[in-house]
């Protein structure tokens, strides 16, 4: 029985404006119209004998990545929440640790394959015949890394290094090198021994714990006794804060595959792409006669190799060429194709000047519903609040600001201070500064109202919370 891993942290600030850091790159439709990144992960699992995944993602991902394994069909999902990102290394740690926890000391190694949300693969077929070829290399102890047969001589990834041939496709592992310049990546290409990596893994559970005890114990150590003073939380595992936060950062090439004895290779040919960039997803993108991919209300005039992807109105383009034109309801990115490595800077300066593009999207997803902060200004904000079927947001006050509920379509359950009672269509209430109050959707459908708050502070941080059913504080 196989274990499947899924690593869902990360905030891709290289595919800025889509990925955010509330909303990152895999928990977005990047190259499916129906399922995220995410769940086209659990998608490609379908017709393997593995057990449910288990996902790692950060404490503040946790609805969203609830919700889509929710979607996938995983109701109950297991996932274990990190307080803080320290890297692969000790993310696996964890992981390995409730796997083996849950076995029990006297039952077989628990089989780890360790995959990232983020990936695509397009040939499903040989992704699970590769998988399949490292079960009996793992199950003979070998910590097997994936390595994908290089189509060109890629500066943005690192290599391995095919050593002697153990089965066929599957190879010891001689070393692994950073990411080279082009030069030597071309060699490497040439010699045909070397192969890009891939971040996909599968080995025992406990046989990483013993590597990782003997090359970094002091990781080991501290994310063991997180894991024994975690709290499980309805089918989240939220791990120690105050422990965990004191884990030294590391991935698990230079934790353990660098030096271990018993690294092996899988080769790997089935069009793996890590979409690191706009010019990655522009590359595996169903393009038109000219280059281009386009998504959503596109008109093009004289274009050639663009990539335009437009989310909220019609984008236009005249007399372009090798462009990336990325349009949200709050932000414009346009980039030469040849310089989108250099977006995350643009998050940087977006992070220094206090500006909040990089957090979150103006359409907001929280575990009961979504809302869209359409419009605001001096002492006032106005929202569009779906609320789901039967799902109710927390009991709350504010400090600093009134609010107005105007319901468009369905049946809002109001409490208001010591009164409870119902607003419907055409409806409207208005709840005052400093009072108790709460919003639940008791109908079938969904409800959806205009909120405009007003007052001297309409920060999200002015919700003081009493009640919450999501376990927020």
């Amino acid at each position: 029985m196989i274990h499947p891993v899924i690593m869902a942290g990360g905030t891709g600030s290289r595919l800025w404006p889509l990925s955010r850091q509330l909303n990152p790159k895999q928990f977005l439709k990047l190259t499916d119209d129906r399922l995220s990144m995410l769940q086209l992960t659990v998608a490609r699992l379908d017709g393997m004998e593995s057990a449910d995944p288990l996902l790692i993602c950060n404490e503040e991902h946790r609805f969203l990545a609830a919700e889509q394994m929710r979607q996938a069909g995983y109701k109950d999902a297991r996932i274990i929440l990190e307080p803080c990102g320290r890297n692969t290394a000790p993310a696996i740690a964890l992981a390995a640790l409730q796997l083996t926890k849950a076995a029990g000391e006297d039952s077989a190694d628990p089989l780890m394959l360790v995959l990232a949300a983020d990936h695509l693969i397009q040939d499903v077929t040989a992704f699970q015949q590769g998988i399949q070829k490292a079960v009996p290399l793992a199950q003979q102890g070998n910590l097997v890394t994936f390595g994908i047969v290089p189509s060109h001589a890629e500066t943005g990834y690192g290599y391995i290094q095919q050593g002697q041939a153990l089965e066929p496709g599957s190879y010891s592992v001689n070393r692994f090198v950073e990411k080279p310049d082009l030069t030597t990546a071309q060699g490497y290409l040439a010699s045909g021994d070397y192969l890009w990596n891939s971040g996909m893994f599968m080995f025992g559970a406990r046989q990483y714990l013993a590597e990782l005890q003997k090359y970094r114990p002091e990781i080991l150590a501290i994310c063991q006794a997180a894991v024994d003073n975690a709290n499980e939380d309805i089918h989240f595992t939220r791990i120690n804060e105050s422990i965990f936060a004191d884990c030294p950062e590391d991935s698990i090439d230079y934790a353990v595959m660098e030096k271990t004895r018993n690294a092996a290779v899988v080769s790997l040919d089935a069009g793996w792409s890590d979409i690191g960039s706009w010019s990655a997803l522009w590359e595996v993108s169903e393009k038109d006669t000219n280059g281009n991919s386009f998504g959503g209300d596109v008109i093009a005039h004289d274009t050639e190799s663009t990539l335009v992807r437009a989310e909220s109105r019609l984008v236009a383009t005249v007399g372009v060429k090798d462009l990336v034109i990325i349009e949200t309801k709050d932000a414009l990115l346009v980039a030469h194709k040849d310089k989108v490595q250099d977006v995350k800077k643009v998050v940087e300066r977006i992070k220094g000047d206090g500006r909040h593009e990089h957090m979150n999207h103006r359409e907001v997803y929280r575990p009961w519903g979504v809302y869209d902060s359409i419009d605001n200004g001096q002492r006032y904000q106005v929202k569009r609040i779906t609320v789901k079927p039967g799902a109710k947001l927390s009991v709350q006050m504010h400090h600093h600001r009134a609010e107005h509920w105007i319901v468009v379509s369905g049946t809002a359950k109001v409490t208001n201070g010591e009164k409870t009672y119902l607003v419907t269509e055409n409806q409207s209430t208005y709840i005052p500064v400093g009072q108790i109050h709460s919003l639940e959707n008791p109908g079938v459908i969904d409800l959806e109202l205009i909120e405009v708050q007003s007052g001297s502070y309409l920060g999200e941080d002015d919700i003081v919370r009493l009640e919450d059913v999501y376990g927020r504080g």
